[in-house]
């Protein structure tokens, strides 16, 4: 994995207005694009072997990130995915007992239905291996707004297609967020124990992910 430099990270910290409003995916004007930024922290936590949940378009992080070192999974057929990347069904994972290292939900726990979020997570740990952990980025409640509704515009004024939810569409039950508080109590549900949370310090704060283990 190619980690940012010390004054990359300053150059990003100052600059995430910018970076926030002149939505790139990879790196522009010597900068970090919002969407690598979040996948790097998320990358650096990788204990291993990784099952990426809703790995999106290209599979960025088991690809650019870990070196193919994991299965990127979504349900959606997405840019850049192929037939091993669709799984239709997350609440009931094609993979045995204690396979992964560490399970990612990169910005995407917010989307999974309410009533599957549990399943799913469960799922997540009896793919893991003893000692492995479970990484889900988040952002702030009003980061998490704010950019669904910028993005969303973007695309509509510019004609780009950065806004993977329009791209696939909406379930009902997806939100624009989801709390800490749940996230945390979800993951001791589904058996998690040792949660953290980190934040993201070149997004201000206004990102940040929560990580537990299964011991």
């Amino acid at each position: 994995m190619n980690r940012r430099s010390r004054w990359q990270k300053i150059k990003d910290f100052l600059t995430l207005p910018l970076r926030a409003l002149c939505i790139f995916e990879g790196r522009r004007w010597g900068l970090s694009s919002i969407k690598s930024e979040r996948i790097e922290y998320a990358a650096r936590e990788v204990r291993g072997y990784c099952l990426d949940v809703g790995c999106g378009k290209h599979n960025v992080l088991i690809n650019d990130f870990l070196d193919g070192n994991g299965i990127g999974i979504d349900v959606f057929a997405y840019e850049g995915l192929n037939q091993e990347n669709i799984v239709t069904d997350m609440t009931h994972l094609p993979f045995p007992d204690n396979n992964f290292d560490s399970v990612t939900f990169i910005a995407n726990l917010n989307h999974i239905p309410v009533n599957d979020r549990d399943a799913e997570l469960a799922e997540a740990f009896r793919c893991l291996k003893p000692n492995g952990n479970i990484i889900v980025t988040m952002p702030s409640p009003f980061a998490g707004v704010l950019i669904h509704k910028f993005v969303h515009w973007y695309d509509h004024i510019f004609g780009t297609q950065y806004d993977v939810d329009t791209i696939r569409g909406m379930h009902h039950d997806e939100e624009f967020y989801v709390t800490d508080q749940e996230i945390r109590q979800r993951l001791k549900k589904a058996g998690f124990s040792k949660i953290i949370k980190k934040y993201f310090f070149t997004q201000w704060g206004l990102n940040h992910l929560i990580m537990g283990s299964k011991q």
